[in-house]
């Protein structure tokens, strides 16, 4: 399988490692490319920081500081129960987002260099490597088959991945347009107007939504909350849809006429925009992560291109690139490290070294120490791995 490969490519299909000298300095003239968007790197790397370690640091400091600014921070950091939003709901519709952009730089270009039929060749076996590292990543068969989780975070992205990359390659903007309508708005008549057994039509509470109940009928073995999972069957669906506000993203950022300026300008303007329409359709199709509403697509899709718009200005646009390497080492191999994170165990390791006496030293201190060692390690990979020009693509 030609996709699954140790290889000097970036991952995101923009930018090659080339652009970058071995001490990670930026060579100045790759980024002076239409291609070379350092920026989505960096973000796509800020998004993993706090998967891969950052999160927990944020919690383990707010159990040794009552600081008003860490107990925010927690707040921000944890995932609402069920309806609303905080940061930390942001991160997954985030990277799917970020897949989508993508999608537009390196499938235009496969298709112009070696034609449709030989790129959705690499989409579908690109979508299967990466749904299956999902299931080894939850498990695989080492608990029995009854254990297998079908539908998890990686098997998602892979999913979205698959029908956005397919709605892109046969569709123009118009089509792209009419498919996001029809996404959402098909999801939205789905669980409004279609009765669930004994519940009826348009309940949106845990345990008793249509998404639920699909779960709960259809999808056979293990399911993370029990009878119905948080990337379950029907709610891949608008999932599709935060990837393809992406792939718009993408289309702005690939336009060669604007200028850095207009084009931030524009991925602002279409946030504001899906702000706006999101938290309006909340107020009947409240915003709810766990069966990823529509109104959660459009929210999370708003602050994703605000974020973006962000990047792109000050890293591709103003040229401020210096403080963002740390997050592009990681952007540039976010697999490898959300692998990694769970395989590696680098909580065990970093409690080898700081762990025992001088943790207990610390006292409420000593697991912020563990954390800190754990993000250094998670940052200490990524580094080697780039300096010796190692990217794990798929």
């Amino acid at each position: 399988m030609e996709n699954a490969r140790i290889s000097i490519h970036s991952p995101n299909g923009l930018s090659s490692p080339e652009a970058h000298d071995r001490s990670g300095k930026m060579n100045t003239e790759s980024h002076a490319s239409p291609q070379r968007l350092t920026s989505l790197d960096a973000l796509r790397g800020f998004d993993m920081f706090w998967i891969v370690g950052a999160e927990e640091f944020v919690h383990a400091l707010s159990g040794a500081s009552k600081a008003s600014w860490v107990t925010f921070l927690t707040e921000q950091l944890s995932h609402k129960k069920w309806e609303g939003l905080a940061f930390y709901d942001c991160i997954f519709p985030l990277f799917v987002f970020l897949a989508g952009v993508s999608i537009v730089f390196s499938l235009n270009r496969s298709m112009a260099q070696k034609g449709r039929a030989t790129t959705l060749r690499k989409v579908f076996i690109r979508s299967l490597i990466l749904y299956l590292i999902g299931i080894y990543y939850y498990g695989g068969f080492s608990e029995g088959v009854e254990k297998i989780r079908l539908l998890g975070v990686l098997q998602r992205i892979a999913l979205c991945y698959l029908f956005a990359a397919l709605i892109f390659c046969f569709t123009d903007l118009k089509g792209r347009l009419v498919a996001l309508v029809a996404i959402l708005g098909g999801y939205w008549a789905m669980m409004t107007f279609i009765p669930v057994p004994g519940v009826g039509a348009g309940n949106f509470e845990v345990g008793k939504n249509l998404a639920n109940y699909v779960d709960k009928m259809y999808l056979p073995l293990f399911k993370w909350n029990g009878d119905h999972d948080p990337e379950g069957l029907l709610s891949t669906l608008p999932a599709i849809g935060s990837c393809l506000l992406g792939v718009f993203a993408g289309m702005i950022l690939q336009a060669s006429n604007p200028s850095h300026s207009k084009k931030a300008l524009q991925l602002a303007g279409c946030g504001l925009i899906c702000l706006a329409l999101g938290y309006a359709w909340s107020m009947q199709f409240p915003i709810i992560k766990k069966i990823w509403t529509s109104s959660f697509v459009l929210v999370a899709g708003g602050y994703s291109f605000l974020l973006l718009a962000l990047f792109y200005y000050v890293i591709d646009g103003l040229g401020f690139h210096h403080w963002c390497w740390p997050f592009v080492w990681i952007g540039m191999n976010p697999i490898t490290i959300y692998l990694a994170h769970k395989f590696l165990r680098f909580d065990n390791l970093a409690n080898r070294l700081v762990g025992g006496p001088i943790k207990g030293a610390l006292g409420n201190y000593g697991e912020v120490l563990v954390l800190a060692v754990v993000l250094a390690m998670s940052f200490g990979l990524v580094w080697f791995l780039h300096r010796r020009k190692i990217y794990l693509r798929v």
